[in-house]
């Protein structure tokens, strides 16, 4: 029995054939031990584009455009400005189709994920195979994890919904971005591009950007009071925020007059801190442009390399949780990595009811060699994020004094850390920017002040503030506000819908920040993320419109969810999306400029001397009735302008009117001259002598 194995990519199928004895080289594959391996270069099927469905030409009358059923067809390039078969991707699926039809059965190995599998399932039904097929389904390329996945193979429609909610969401992309663009650039005579998360996405930054931009900066004032006790320098703030400077002054005279401040408050407890989850592809994203200024797309790339070379677990996942079997085998992938634990394993990143298709990102505990400098830094990143999940809860006391004078009260804030557990694994680990963060020193030791205590004043000031508008998005925060999408939103039930999912996947959001910076919607501003005039001008087009809403776009994510678990009909979900698309077109079209009524000067008729000449699109004319001027606009194959016009009724010539074409095709330049009885004749320019 001769067995097909298709994998995403050339190396990936490298791997395979390897560990299965498939070893001569073909063309296109690799043979052997009763096995073919092949692979398929990433999407080599694609959706056929609307020309494909007699919709070439922009026409508002076409829209919505929406096929039934899609056609499928191989992925283009673009050369000589049309679109041709890609001659790469015909070649390989030559030689795909040539070891589906000598295998008796088929094993997928495309990527374990939504798009690994449509790329699969488009290749079956483009060549019309009906070979039977099953499904490697692995998290980790190392020998081992083939090997086990290899003798785990599950039926392949096993994973129908999962084909059936990548087809659905490939198909409403189509949908959404086709249709929309359409109607706005038909709208606005322009060329627009819009999309079912990238549209979102430009609202939220531009959203974001005016706020910043339109933000008018309040002064404020407090009062900072420096005391001491037991050598300690404890600089106290005043809890109230005085909206003048003079009533500022006024109350730091006073205070400087009292001298001391009276313990009216004091507050201790000690907190444990858990160690933070495990990565997924969005948590690395966001940290790895905080640390390091990555981008989201260029993390992604190393992320894949990292896994390729099978030092690190799928990239593309959800979840930030192990399942317990992979928690049997930490201590181990430990100690594989150098950092063993000798205290009980902490448990907070382990939950069987938070791993979907895949856990998160792991080491695979294969010794890393050969990585580039910024693939050793994000190898890294995991490594020690790994070392901490799995550490001990780190331990701090956290004190609080409120101090007063006779008017105001003040407010002091400081942390000991009693144990350091995951802290320790390094000095320190970068959080997500908060918009607001309160000052707490950390210390050694903490005083022992008690209430009732008087503290006599060292030094007063009065300290000048101003209230800050939300910054900028970075690409984290900018990465945190599509995955907490629902954040904003009202409606109890969408917020908690997108509450789950956000806007866009952890796999696919890089790709959507990378193509509003292709379309010039978006740049990057040092470490900001901002809107281009042209993203601004879409924005101020759509922003009140259903396609901006994010809303929308998490449920359709919480739907595509609910298809690939089975427990909703992705027929269901096209009939919705085809009614949102019409209505879409609809609010799109609508938006159309109401055209501005033309106003046509008037010139002097030189034959019945009113003022009554128009200059219109194919003529000028007297309006008089009884007058008959007239002098059409094209001229022996030349439009004349309305200046051409305006000269020839006013002075009597145009310029020489240059490129004019005779009766017999022969090109010519001259002037048109206005003769007595009001017609016109030409007037060739004069040709010098040669002397």
């Amino acid at each position: 029995m001769t067995t097909c194995i298709i994998a995403e990519k050339p190396s990936v199928a490298r791997d395979i054939a390897r560990i299965v004895g498939a070893t001569t080289k073909q063309d296109g594959y690799l043979a052997g031990n009763g096995y073919l391996v092949t692979w398929a270069m990433g999407h080599l099927i694609t959706l056929a584009m609307p020309d494909a469905y007699g919709h070439s030409n922009y026409k508002a009358e076409e829209l919505p455009i929406c096929p039934n059923p899609f056609q499928l067809i191989v992925r283009q390039v673009r050369k000589d400005k049309e679109y041709h078969e890609d001659p790469a991707a015909l070649k390989q699926l030559k030689a795909i189709s040539s070891c589906f039809n000598q295998s008796d059965r088929i094993i997928v190995a495309t990527d374990a994920g939504r798009e690994g599998e449509l790329i699969f399932r488009w290749i079956y039904r483009h060549l019309n195979s009906h070979k039977p097929f099953d499904r490697l389904w692995i998290s980790s390329l190392t020998d081992k994890a083939i090997r086990e996945g290899l003798a785990n193979i599950k039926p392949g429609s096993h994973y129908d919904h999962l084909y059936y909610a990548a087809q659905a969401r490939a198909e409403a992309d189509w949908l959404m971005g086709i249709n929309a663009s359409r109607a706005l650039s038909i709208a606005y005579r322009g060329s627009y591009s819009l999309g079912r998360v990238q549209t979102p996405t430009l609202a939220m930054v531009c959203h974001r950007y005016m706020e910043h931009r339109d933000f008018t900066s309040v002064p404020y004032w407090k009062l900072s009071a420096m005391i001491e006790d037991e050598g300690l320098s404890i600089k106290a703030v005043s809890l109230q925020n005085f909206d003048n400077e003079a009533a500022a002054q006024t109350a730091l005279t006073s205070l400087r007059s009292i001298g001391s401040l009276t313990v009216t408050e004091v507050t201790r407890k000690v907190t444990h801190t858990a160690p933070p989850l495990l990565y997924d592809l969005t948590a690395l994203q966001k940290e790895a442009n905080v640390r390091h200024g990555f981008s989201a797309d260029k993390t992604l790339t190393l992320a894949q390399s990292l896994y390729e070379k099978k030092f690190t677990t799928y990239p593309r996942t959800g979840s930030r949780y192990i399942s317990e079997d992979v928690f049997e085998e930490v201590p181990d992938l430990l100690r594989k990595i150098g950092k063993p634990l000798t205290q009980e394993l902490n448990r907070h990143s382990v939950d069987d009811s938070k791993v979907t298709d895949h856990h998160a990102i792991i080491p695979t505990g294969e010794t890393a060699s050969a990585l580039s400098v910024d693939e050793t830094t994000l190898y890294q990143m995991i490594v020690t994020r790994f070392a901490e999940a799995f550490s001990a809860h780190s331990e701090e006391e956290r004190m609080q004094v409120v101090l007063k004078d006779e008017t105001n009260s003040y407010v002091w804030k400081a942390c000991r850390q009693v144990s350091w557990g995951w802290k320790s694994v390094q000095s320190a680990t970068p959080q997500e920017p908060k918009e607001s963060e309160e000052d707490e020193p950390i210390l050694s030791s903490l005083p022992n002040l008690t209430e009732g205590q008087t503290l006599p004043l060292q030094q007063a000031d009065v300290i000048e503030q101003k209230s800050k508008p939300k910054p900028l998005y970075t690409e984290a925060t900018l990465l945190s506000a599509m995955e907490h999408a629902g954040k904003e939103v009202e409606d109890v039930a969408s917020k908690k819908a997108l509450a789950e999912c956000g806007i866009g996947t952890p796999a696919t959001r890089a790709n959507i920040i990378e193509t509003l910076i292709l379309r010039d919607y978006i740049r990057r501003e040092k470490k900001s993320i901002v809107p281009t005039e042209k993203g601004l001008a879409v924005y101020e087009i759509v922003k009140d419109k259903r396609i901006a809403n994010a809303e929308m776009t998490g449920a359709w994510e919480v739907a595509l969810a609910a298809i690939e678990a089975g427990s909703m009909d992705a027929g269901k979900f096209a009939q919705g999306i085809n009614s949102y698309v019409s209505t879409i077109c609809e609010e799109l079209l609508s938006l159309a400029p109401a055209p501005r009524p033309q106003r046509y000067p008037t010139y002097h008729c030189p034959k019945c001397g009113r003022e009554s000449v128009g200059i219109y699109a194919k003529v000028a004319r007297c309006k008089n009735d009884d007058c008959d001027f007239h002098i059409f606009r094209e001229v022996c194959g030349t439009y004349l302008s309305e200046e051409n016009i305006r000269d020839l009724i006013t002075k009597g010539r145009t310029p020489i009117l240059k490129g004019l074409t005779s009766k017999a095709g022969k090109k010519f330049n001259a002037r048109l001259v206005l003769q007595e009885d009001s017609s016109t004749k030409f007037e060739f320019e004069q040709k010098s002598k040669k002397r």
